[in-house]
């Protein structure tokens, strides 16, 4: 009986709940921890950015016009997946981050954690950040969160918790992204991105790019439809000012932070940076 070859696995982008290859045709080489290779990975390309920007424009509508429990209920069965498959994950954890057992399964179980933590804050959130005003007048005065709308995230170097960390606050509160993953390590990101796609989360929500950051973020930053910007992942220090720079050009919220521990309890700025605030006045005792 002949041997029977592996069956390899093709990582694409993830783009309107589909998975497309680069419409350049391009692909980049990841290696595993030793410098192996380990897989061909697509690289985004202008053309592809936009069409995520596209998809994530499309969805936002549906999706910040959902209830905020209805929102939880996703995340949170995004959870339910993730538990699922756990033992594929850590998995690819050993193979390209070199890192032990029991790191990855710090790590997956850190980002199932990660995912019920925001889906509980969805119907919570607006209590925190919003509420009636003390005005002095025959009206009250109401204030509430609403979401910005499309977000462009650069995700940081860790494939799985690291992406978990940005992509689901945005998508918590109403919001919907675009995410360049992780650049040296893209292929766990394309494997939650099939978590998703069988969850209940609706295409064009979350939007998976892989390849370089210096390419694709510069575009994503200057796109007009593009109401936010996470920086969480950029390292490089004139890159960063370069895309705050190319964001100015119409006021899209930038949260640009330090050296952030992303096993440590998630600070709440993650969700109200991409949040408006709403105010209604309306009389009363007339």
């Amino acid at each position: 009986m002949s041997a029977r070859l592996d069956v390899k696995k093709t990582y694409k982008l993830y783009i309107g709940g589909d998975f497309p290859r680069s419409e350049s045709g391009r692909s980049y080489v990841v290696n595993d921890a030793k410098g192996r290779f380990l897989a061909n990975a697509s690289q985004a390309s202008r053309k592809d950015a936009r069409d995520a920007v596209r998809a994530a424009r499309t969805a936002f509508p549906g999706w910040s016009g959902k209830t905020a429990y209805n929102r939880g209920q996703v995340v949170y069965r995004i959870a339910e997946v993730l538990e699922s498959r756990r033992d594929q994950f850590e998995a690819e954890l050993r193979s390209s981050e070199g890192v032990t057992a029991a790191k990855a399964r710090d790590f997956v179980s850190a980002a199932i954690d990660r995912l019920v933590f925001y889906a509980g804050w969805a119907d919570k959130i607006a209590q925190v950040t919003g509420g009636a005003n003390p005005v002095a007048g025959p009206y009250f005065n109401h204030s509430a969160p609403e979401p910005s709308g499309v977000v462009a995230v650069v995700a940081p170097k860790g494939p799985l918790l690291g992406l978990v960390s940005v992509v689901a606050p945005v998508i918590t509160t109403g919001n919907t992204c675009v995410v360049i993953a992780s650049e040296p390590h893209p292929l766990t990101s394309i494997t939650l991105a099939e978590v998703m796609a069988t969850s209940d989360l609706p295409g064009g929500v979350v939007n998976v790019l892989t390849g370089s950051v210096a390419e694709i973020a510069p575009w994503l930053a200057s796109h007009l439809d593009v109401n936010g910007l996470d920086l969480t992942g950029v390292t490089d220090a004139d890159l960063a000012r370069t895309l705050e720079e190319s964001a100015a050009e119409n006021l899209k919220r930038v949260r640009r932070p330090g050296l952030e521990d992303l096993l440590a309890a998630p600070p709440l700025d993650r969700m109200t940076k991409f949040l408006e605030t709403k105010t209604v006045w309306h009389p009363m005792g007339l």
